[in-house]
């Protein structure tokens, strides 16, 4: 039952087309690690004929031998002590990534998961189409490994100075994050002496396009199958612009079922070119928390997080900041923005700042005339430049780089 990897095809070992390089890189190979002899030769069975199981942690470690693995962590992994053991091997080995199973998923074992290192976690029982997709995308999130060179490091703009990722993100849907980080990418644009680059890493359900009217030739799935050869002149060529103010977008795929072949270290890299030669890049993101928005987290300079004004909106959020705390997330890096704040829901700011335990640094208000830009496909700092809710828009960007006329008045 236990088996030696190996990196040689032929050898009875699965592999998935997800390993982190490209040419002469070694193909990923999988492995199932759970204590239960029974369920593991079922996960096994699952993934396909030759899979290598192992019971314990050490002994699937001392199997490794450099090349990239995704293990599967059968449900035994609940246990604290076994979790633990999984969380050393996985910050020790960068070649290898987790997909976890367990019999009950809930909020304290998924947060849990993911502060040991886990990227992917599903419920049993677990369907065979369902498994081998979570390993592929999980296989993407490998870093370099032994034999494999890794990308070259970015370089920054002509003055060297690598441009700033801010993230906008919610754990609720329909929160309004989309708006939020259209109307800023927009306002940025114009200020900046250095190009802005909103993308849409919503990958199944991206908007970005749809808000802005745009028609975009190429998308995030074009840039991610030219990565091999990417540099910042290919990349530009992908990005579409808005007009007046030249805000360059790079639009989330055109179907759903193109997300699962964008993982977290594909959009990672991309962030990373863009900020190359943007000084700014917004990232739009979808209401949940997987591989893709936990890369983007980590890479980005600033996470706004934005709340509703209803319970639900901030019961969500507020297991969010949980799960960015437990996961280190540097608390100096978020920001939280308050959307539809004047809303008279029998709520206020700062009952939900006291709720939170984190102070708002915006408060966005609720007007009519944002669905109205919407529908129209203009940004509402455009189509009602005057409102209370596009002077919000304008102090939330002042955060970033001050408009003229608060230049003047400094």
């Amino acid at each position: 039952m236990n088996r030696p990897f190996s990196g040689n095809p032929g050898e009875g070992q699965p592999q998935v087309d997800a390993g982190a390089g490209g040419g002469g890189a070694p193909r990923t190979l999988v492995a199932v690690v759970c204590s239960d002899q029974a369920v593991a030769a079922r996960l096994a069975m699952l993934v396909g004929v030759g899979t290598a199981s192992y019971t314990t942690i050490d002994e699937f470690a001392a199997r490794l031998d450099g090349n990239p693995v995704v293990a599967i962590l059968g449900p035994s992994f609940v246990d604290p002590i076994e979790l633990t053991a999984a969380e050393q091997l996985l910050a020790a080995r960068r070649e290898v990534a987790a997909v976890m199973i367990t019999d009950e998923l809930s909020t304290d074992l998924l947060q849990r998961a993911l502060r040991a290192g886990v990227k992917d976690v599903l419920q049993s029982p677990v369907e065979a189409n369902d498994l081998l997709m979570a390993v592929e995308r999980v296989g993407r999130t490998i870093g370099p490994v032994s034999g494999v060179m890794a990308p070259a490091s970015p370089e920054g703009g002509e003055d060297g100075e690598l441009g700033r990722v801010v993230m906008v993100f919610s754990t609720k849907g329909g929160s309004g994050k989309s708006v939020i980080a259209s109307n800023l990418a927009v306002l940025l644009a114009q200020r900046s002496d250095r190009p802005v680059v909103l993308v849409d890493a919503d990958l199944q359900f991206g908007d970005v396009a749809v808000m802005l009217k745009l028609t975009p030739q190429h998308t995030i799935v074009d840039a991610v199958s030219s990565l091999e050869r990417l540099d910042a002149t290919l990349m530009r060529d992908l990005l579409v612009e808005h007009s007046p103010e030249g805000l360059l977008v790079l639009p989330a795929p055109l179907e759903p079922a193109f997300a699962d072949q964008i993982g977290a270290s594909e959009m990672v890299r991309i962030v990373e070119m863009l900020r190359t030669f943007a000084g700014y890049v917004i990232i739009d993101t979808p209401a949940y928390f997987n591989d893709v928005v936990l890369g983007l987290i980590e890479v980005s300079d600033d996470v706004l997080l934005v709340a509703g004004m209803d319970i639900p909106n901030i019961k969500n959020v507020k297991i969010g900041l949980q799960t960015l705390r437990l996961l280190n997330t540097p608390m100096d890096k978020l920001r939280l923005i308050l959307n539809r704040a004047n809303s008279k829901v029998r709520l206020d700011a700062s009952e939900v700042e006291r709720t939170l335990g984190v102070k708002a640094d915006a408060l966005i208000p609720s007007d009519i005339v944002v669905p109205q830009a919407v529908n129209r496909g203009e940004p509402v700092v455009y189509s009602a430049p005057r409102s209370p809710v596009a002077k919000a828009f304008e102090d939330l960007a002042d955060e970033f780089i001050p408009s003229q006329s608060k230049k003047r008045r400094k």
